[in-house]
């Protein structure tokens, strides 16, 4: 529905945000612990180069990515008081690629001709957005690049109250998209203790085991893992969300393993609905111990 559009989802933020707030509970009727904002595609100068509005409506539009999401978890817990739960809301920031609209955030490409503070300027309005709205975590997701990566990681201590997850989009079995080693990516999240979960989201199921495994020794007490695949399928800029041709595995087919790899935060992506995460969330309630062996 949305992959032609250079807003994506966040268009809804201002055609129609109970659209959003109910995509919200509906996860959290699923047994979501952690919902993220529809900011993903985001951005001040998206908002007013593809809505006509104004820099301080665009800021107010990425407020209420937050806002829709407290407003729905708020709900929940009253609605649902036999089922305490938490719950977070993470601020979703894409990376540059996702502004650019031309499926750059699997390839980095535009990290080449941009260099730290560049990148650091253009996430800098998102990030304090998202933080002043009252986000509990930020969520840098699908970054492609090291070199965006090592900008969002110095940007943030500029939020020193804000802790955050860094999850990469993945080239192979051990390469972000950009050709960088995982290892190493993981490697810049540990320059700043303000990351708490460094990992890979929106990339095959079967691509997240090996990936992990190719860092293990980075891994740190400090920080756990974070996967969100997607469903398998891969993205074209043109056609959209395409089947592979070798069938993948489901999320919950493999949530145990990245458990056991030391993942403290697992769930889905593109493609993955509540269904899934209902699967997923039946899994994961229980502690390994509790499973017959």
């Amino acid at each position: 529905m949305f992959w032609g559009d250079p807003l994506w989802s966040a268009r809804l933020l201002h055609t129609d945000p109970e659209a959003i707030k109910d995509a919200h509970y509906r996860f959290l009727l699923s047994g979501s612990n952690v919902i993220s904002t529809a900011t993903y595609q985001a951005s001040v100068e998206g908002f007013v180069q593809h809505l006509g509005v104004t820099c301080d409506r665009a800021r107010e539009l990425l407020m209420s990515g937050v806002h829709l999401a407290k407003d729905a978890l708020q709900k929940f817990q009253s609605e649902n008081k036999d089922e305490p739960r938490h719950g977070s809301v993470a601020g979703s920031i894409g990376p540059y690629g996702a502004f650019l609209h031309d499926g750059s955030e699997y390839t980095g490409d535009y990290a080449v001709n941009m260099n730290v503070e560049d990148l650091m300027s253009w996430h800098r309005p998102q990030l304090a957005c998202l933080t002043a709205a009252g986000a509990d975590i930020i969520a840098f997701e699908t970054i492609p690049s090291v070199r965006e990566a090592e900008a969002l990681v110095q940007l943030l201590r500029e939020f020193p109250n804000t802790n955050a997850w860094l999850s990469f989009s993945c080239k192979d079995e051990k390469c972000i998209s950009d050709g960088s080693l995982f290892s190493g990516a993981v490697q810049v999240a540990l320059k700043n203790p303000q990351i708490v979960a460094v990992g890979v989201n929106c990339c095959s199921p079967d691509l997240v085991e090996p990936v992990l495994d190719s860092a293990k020794t980075k891994l740190k007490p400090e920080l756990s893992w974070v996967v969100y695949p997607n469903s398998g399928e891969q993205w074209d800029t043109h056609k959209g969300w395409l089947a592979q041709e070798k069938k993948t595995g489901s999320l919950s087919q493999f949530c145990e393993i990245w458990r056991r790899q030391g993942a403290g935060l697992i769930g889905g992506c593109c493609r993955v609905g509540p269904e899934e995460i209902a699967k997923l969330h039946q899994i994961l309630k229980q502690k390994p111990s509790d499973k017959q062996s």
